[in-house]
């Protein structure tokens, strides 16, 4: 696919997935809405397959490639949700994976890759060198490199999501959403293109790693320079392709502080009794920290992914 995704592709993309992914639930608290005088309609994508929105984009990118094409495998690099999806879409479809990681990978989405069956090559954490290393395994195993976000393939299935939620709940005031690489906020911009317009759609971002806060600002795409932040699912930079889709579509992104992710993520394993990962807590940290903005308004917040291991919250 070398143009940006219609409506007809998203929507045959949702029924080509259909049969190997989950249609995750809708969430809603009471008492969380009561605290913002706001209605909030959570997307539990913690619930999908490999933990998170991934599969998506990931199991869509695998169905469109030929036999042919899928006979030596499937390659990418990545620090842990796309790693896993790619592995299991992989495995389930009967396909080779092999996946650079980063050492400093989280151990839980590390352990996941190799249940899934995915090959993992570790490697310094940069992007240069996980580059150079992808490199060298596909040109030593002829493995089709899948990207994580700089595919409209992938894009594609992550727009599923959000027309998921459309399905459901027409007339929602924003829909936020965790921008990293873009792949996500992307596609779901585009699904509230065709099936919810007047829908404003905002990206939730640390401070810590705010690139995309920056490249949308100043209409050029920077780079993710020594990210410090919790949130390690957004840690990488736009691309090319997820740029051209935010800057024309996103209403703004706004960035949260680490202790803000922090608190969401407490508050939503606490009076929701589910796990979340810090990058999923972005999207209520944006509400906690302008409370003003959505008061009286119908949210949609897409709860990207839930693999943390489960620790006691400190004192």
């Amino acid at each position: 696919m070398d143009k940006t995704p219609t409506k007809i592709d998203i929507e045959f993309a949702q029924r080509k997935i259909a049969p190997f992914i989950h249609r995750t639930p809708i969430l809603t608290s009471s008492s969380i809405d009561k605290m913002f005088s706001s209605k909030l309609f959570f997307k539990c994508e913690n619930f999908q397959k490999a933990g998170a929105f991934k599969m998506r984009g990931a199991t869509n990118a695998l169905l469109s490639l030929s036999k042919d094409e899928l006979k030596n495998g499937v390659a990418t690099h990545s620090s842990g949700n796309h790693a896993g999806a790619l592995a299991l879409a992989a495995n389930t479809l009967s396909v080779q994976s092999y996946i650079v990681m980063p050492n400093n990978a989280p151990s839980i989405k590390v352990e996941a890759v190799k249940s899934y069956g995915g090959n993992i090559t570790f490697c310094k954490p940069t992007l240069a060198d996980r580059e150079k290393t992808l490199d060298e395994i596909v040109k030593k195993t002829s493995a089709v490199f899948i990207h994580p976000y700089d595919d409209y393939h992938i894009i594609t299935g992550q727009a599923t999501c959000a027309k998921e939620i459309y399905e459901e709940f027409q007339k929602l005031d924003y829909l936020i959403v965790p921008v990293g690489g873009g792949g996500l906020l992307s596609g779901s911009i585009l699904s509230t293109k065709y099936f919810s317009a007047s829908t404003k759609v905002i990206g939730a971002e640390p401070m810590g790693a705010d690139d995309a806060f920056r490249s949308i600002r100043d209409n050029t795409i920077y780079p993710s320079v020594n990210p410090k932040t919790i949130a390690d699912g957004l840690l990488t930079s736009l691309s090319k392709k997820t740029f051209g889709i935010i800057k024309n579509g996103v209403e703004k992104i706004i960035t949260v502080k680490e202790e803000t992710i922090k608190t969401a993520m407490y508050l939503i394993w606490e009076r929701m009794k589910i796990l979340i990962e810090p990058s999923s807590a972005t999207v209520l940290a944006v509400v906690i920290e302008n409370p003003e903005l959505f008061l009286n308004k119908r949210l949609g917040l897409i709860l990207s992914g839930g693999n943390i291991s489960p620790v006691t919250k400190g004192k």
